[in-house]
C-alpha cells in the first residue's frame, strides 16, 4: 500500500482524470496535488506575466487557485483531504524535482491545448522516462 502520491494538475479533464484515479486507486494514500505555474506556453504568457508581478509568490497561488478548488471539488466527491502545492517553472523540472518525496506519481496523459503539447513537449511522456519513482498515467 502507498503512503504518499504526487498527482501533477493542470486545468486539463485528463489531469482530473488522474486525481479521481489516485482517490480510487490509493484511497488511504497522502495525496498531493502539485500545480506548476509560470511554465511555458505556446507564447510565453504565464511565464512572463508571473514575471511580471510584484509578489510572485501570492501571484503563482493566484494562478493555481482554480486547478485547486477543481481538485478539492473531487477530492469531495470521495470524501478525502488532498494537500495542494504550488512550483514555479517548468512543469517537468518542478515535477521532477518533487517526485523523490513521493512513491509514486498520477499524471494525466495529456493537458493543456494542442498547440501547447506540440511546443512544450508532452509532459507526461518525459515524466514517466525520467522519473525516480513509478508512474501512472491515466487517460
Amino acid at each position: 500500500m502507498l503512503s504518499r502520491v504526487l498527482v501533477p494538475m493542470d486545468d486539463s479533464e485528463m489531469a482530473a482524470q488522474a486525481l479521481k484515479y489516485a482517490l480510487e486507486a490509493h484511497p488511504d494514500a497522502e495525496i498531493t496535488v502539485l500545480h506548476v505555474a509560470g511554465g511555458p506556453s505556446s507564447m510565453w504568457g504565464g511565464a512572463s506575466g508571473l514575471a511580471l508581478a510584484d509578489d510572485l509568490e501570492e501571484a503563482s497561488q493566484e494562478h493555481a487557485q482554480d486547478v485547486f478548488d477543481r481538485a478539492h471539488e473531487i477530492a469531495a466527491e470521495y470524501d478525502a483531504e488532498i494537500d495542494t502545492e504550488v512550483q514555479l517553472g517548468h512543469p517537468v523540472r518542478a515535477i521532477l524535482k518533487q517526485a523523490d518525496d513521493y512513491e509514486t506519481v498520477v499524471i494525466g496523459s495529456h493537458g493543456g491545448t494542442v498547440a501547447e503539447r506540440l511546443f512544450v513537449g508532452n509532459v507526461a511522456q518525459k515524466i514517466f522516462r525520467r522519473s525516480p519513482v513509478p508512474v501512472t498515467v491515466v487517460r
